[in-house]
């Protein structure tokens, strides 16, 4: 089976059923010291990070099913998933979950070979805003700038002002130690 990765995508996550002996799974699973990475060819992908391969016994989700364990640890959503919870709950012994950062950012062309069998491709759920918008102050003056004063809004104080008032407080105290400096000698 072929299967397309855009280097751009983001949000997506890919869940592969792991035909081998519970034995046989770390060996397959684990990127060797000399570089040598079973996984990676099973996929036929140019690059996989595995800091972003997750390999999951089924066994050990105990009560959790595996579709739980995807929306809870992948966050996967979508109409698409929901459709095959199902499907998903009825896999055993072991499956690997590939989100979009595994594949380092990278388009390339999969070949999926045995032991890997694809599942399904699945959807995140994308990020909300939280919480009530900033009310920072420099986003009030640059709301003000760009809009005018708001109603109930206090102007922002005169930059030009509070300068030229700094330029004369220096000018005054240069001055005073001028005029100590020349007293002295």
């Amino acid at each position: 089976m072929k299967m397309q990765i855009n280097g751009s995508e983001t949000g997506t996550v890919r869940l592969f059923h792991l035909d081998l002996p519970p034995e046989a799974v770390n060996r397959f699973a684990t990127q060797a010291g000399t570089g040598e990475y079973p996984l990676q060819y099973g996929l036929g992908a140019r690059r996989l990070r595995p800091g972003f391969v997750d390999v999951v016994s089924i066994r050990d989700l105990g009560e959790m099913s595996l579709s739980s364990y995807m929306a809870e640890a992948h966050q996967v959503s979508g109409d698409d998933f929901r459709q095959m919870r199902q499907r998903i709950d009825s896999l055993s012994g072991h499956v690997v979950i590939l989100p979009s950062q595994a594949f380092d950012h990278t388009s390339q062309e999969l070949t999926i070979a045995t032991p890997l069998r694809w599942i399904g491709t699945f959807s995140e759920v994308s990020a909300r805003q939280r919480g009530p918008k900033l009310r920072s102050a420099s986003a009030r003056r640059r709301a003000i700038t760009e809009a005018g004063t708001p109603e109930g809004a206090t102007p922002p104080p005169n930059r030009r002002g509070l300068v030229i008032g700094l330029i004369g407080l220096a000018v005054v105290v240069l001055l005073a130690i001028a005029a100590v400096l020349r007293g002295g000698t």
